[in-house]
């Protein structure tokens, strides 16, 4: 589909026994949709009734490996968060992403009117740099899930209002030592149970 920085892709899975949440998941910065937490994710949400949206940004459908500014991210995901809107009836929306993808998420969630964000291995800040901490992005007023593993070189966030932090032991930044249990706290979450 069109965004204002070239085509973007998005899968859409909506089960048979939908009940009304659309979780929308984006990637991390050099990966695809196929990371083992997404898909781990996205598998348990749909066992429970749960529409998922996998998308990919403009810079992957392209090739790069490298990601656009984050201005770009962010606009091609509320294009296709728009896009969404008129292709599902839904009456809540969950947003989040593995890295890149859950800074994207949580820099949009008021703007796409989220109820909740999903933020799998947040990059609190590049690996060696703790100076340069990205925690403020995760001050949204909105709801929000960080599962990050306790060996993630990129840090681990703390809790703050509205931001619950579960820490996963022995996993790294990719979560893919257990990704069933990363998908049953997620889906605990972006359930509500």
């Amino acid at each position: 589909m069109a965004t204002p920085f070239g085509p973007a892709r998005y899968r859409l899975d909506v089960p048979e026994d939908f009940g009304g949440t659309l979780l929308v998941l984006g990637h991390g910065a050099g990966g695809d949709v196929d990371a083992a937490d997404l898909v781990a994710v996205h598998d348990a949400a749909l066992a429970r009734g749960v529409a998922v949206a996998l998308v990919t940004q403009p810079y992957r459908v392209a090739g790069r490996r490298a990601p656009a500014p984050a201005a770009q991210l962010d606009a091609a995901w509320l294009a296709v968060i728009a896009r969404l809107r008129k292709n599902v009836d839904f009456a809540t929306l969950v947003v989040g992403g593995r890295s890149s993808g859950a800074r994207v998420a949580c820099r949009t969630a008021v703007r796409a009117g989220a109820q909740r964000i999903l933020a799998l291995a947040f990059p609190l800040h590049p690996p060696g740099k703790p100076d340069k901490s990205r925690a403020d992005e995760l001050l949204t007023g909105v709801p929000t899930l960080v599962l990050n593993g306790d060996r993630d070189a990129f840090g681990v966030p703390s809790q703050a209002p509205a931001v619950h932090v579960t820490v996963l032991r022995g996993e790294t930044h990719a979560l893919s030592r257990d990704p069933a249990a990363v998908a049953a706290a997620a889906v605990a979450f972006v359930t509500g149970s």
